[in-house]
């Protein structure tokens, strides 16, 4: 088996940042959207993101923002990925001259192949178990059965924890997991003993 990436999202603490590039967290989320509960002010995010160590990912997540709140955050935060939770066109996703990530809303979308061919540039499909217009982070799992076939990376989230982490990866065969909820003590606050946790479950799951 390929070794399964992680994913650390909503952070908004520096301390949570510079614990989860220690444990060797691959990339970190930073939710820029304002209806969302872990919303990090651009400023407060790129005084993270400048004390974080190298090769650690940047990830700006969207969900359908304006145009110019998103120019202006990727001005301020220089991220490496963007990563469009709502409902995005290809043309909105595109048009910023980054990589970007595409979640698809597992409640609502049935044929996630075809939903997938709608963004042919994308770096990676991120499968959240929210609906259309419903925000992820929401701590539930959807139907791991239905693991699609795609062209891209798939990137597996929504519900994970320590605890079912290990289950998730043996059958989904994702490229990386991508945890929220299942680390924090408080939405935007991550518990360091979960972190730990968590990683170690998917390293454990590389063994099996």
């Amino acid at each position: 088996m390929n070794r399964v990436r992680t994913k650390f999202c909503g952070i908004t603490r520096s301390e949570d940042a510079q614990f989860a590039a220690a444990i060797g967290v691959d990339a970190l989320g930073f939710v820029f959207s304002r209806q969302s509960r872990r919303f990090v002010e651009p400023r407060a995010a790129a005084r993270i993101i400048r004390e974080l160590p190298p090769l650690v990912t940047v990830v700006a997540l969207f969900m359908d923002d304006e145009p110019a709140w998103i120019r202006q955050v990727i001005s301020v935060t220089r991220p490496n990925t963007l990563q469009f939770h709502g409902d995005e066109t290809l043309a909105d996703c595109a048009s910023l001259g980054l990589p970007y990530l595409k979640a698809v809303p597992m409640a609502t979308v049935t044929d996630v192949a075809s939903y997938a061919a709608g963004f042919p540039g994308a770096a990676g499909f991120l499968l959240d178990a929210h609906g259309s217009g419903e925000a992820g982070g929401q701590g539930v799992p959807f139907d791991w059965s239905r693991r699609p076939q795609l062209a891209r990376p798939l990137i597996l989230a929504g519900g994970l924890h320590a605890q079912n982490v290990g289950e998730a990866i043996l059958r989904m065969q994702p490229y990386a997991v991508d945890v929220s909820s299942g680390i924090e003590s408080a939405p935007g606050i991550k518990d360091s003993t979960r972190m730990q946790d968590f990683i170690d479950a998917v390293r454990v799951s590389q063994h099996e």
